[in-house]
């Protein structure tokens, strides 16, 4: 556990997703979506999977009800509360803990899956390599890490678009909110897609697909090497 005093404090990220949760809400069919994310992902029986800012705690539910041993892990008191409650609901068993990527316990070499979703841009640069490189140890080597966040997938064009106007733009051809945008974009940590792909494999994992379809959003997926 982080506990040095210089250390980045995630709880004061709490909440703040709030304004821009029309970028990745949950929407009816999170279920469905989240057992074919795991389905593609391989899950089995008896796997340990972490969850690492689990929200209300869908995922983490589907995949304990594939037969997962589940740590759901979210920083705020409000989400593990509703992922104790959605989760209970469904009959599913999962553990859940009060932490973020920085903050979380693990043993070296003990997950065979770690997801996290929309969670890695609450961190600025610096520290979304050190969340990187705990998971990283965190994983079984030949494992898998899964993450989607919201990320830049195009630089601003300097003399022939203002940022307001780059803003716009993605706004104006993909279904997102202005405010919510704009706000993630004056109060948030998201960064360049390439950024976090070379933190990936500084850290030393292999990235195995990286899908950058829209321009605030990619998902990745990195193993951990067998000989690691």
């Amino acid at each position: 556990m982080l506990a040095r005093d210089w250390y980045y404090n995630e709880r004061s990220r709490i909440g703040l997703d709030n304004a821009v949760a029309s970028i990745y809400g949950a929407g009816d069919d999170a279920d469905k979506r989240a057992r074919a994310a795991l389905t593609m992902l391989g899950v089995r029986r008896g796997w340990r999977v972490a969850d690492i800012g689990c929200g209300n705690g869908v995922l983490a539910c589907e995949a304990a009800l594939m037969g997962a041993e589940v740590d759901a892990i979210d920083i705020s008191p409000a989400m593990l509360a509703l992922t104790e409650i959605y989760t209970r609901d469904r009959r599913a068993a999962v553990r859940t803990q009060p932490a973020g990527l920085l903050s979380f316990a693990y043993a070296p070499n003990s997950y065979d899956l770690i997801v996290s979703e929309f969670t890695l841009h609450h961190l600025p640069d610096f520290w979304k390599a050190v969340a990187l490189a705990r998971i990283f140890v965190a994983l079984k080597p030949g494992a898998c890490f899964y993450l989607r966040d919201i990320v830049y997938t195009v630089m601003p064009d300097g003399t022939e678009r203002s940022v307001e106007q780059w803003a716009d733009f993605a706004i104006g051809n993909h279904d997102f909110d202005r405010q919510s945008v704009i706000t993630h974009m004056r109060d948030e940590n998201s960064t360049f897609a390439w950024v976090i792909e070379r933190m990936l494999t500084e850290v030393g994992f292999t990235l195995l697909s990286a899908d950058t379809h829209a321009p605030l959003h990619g998902t990745y997926l990195a193993q951990k090497p067998e000989a690691a």
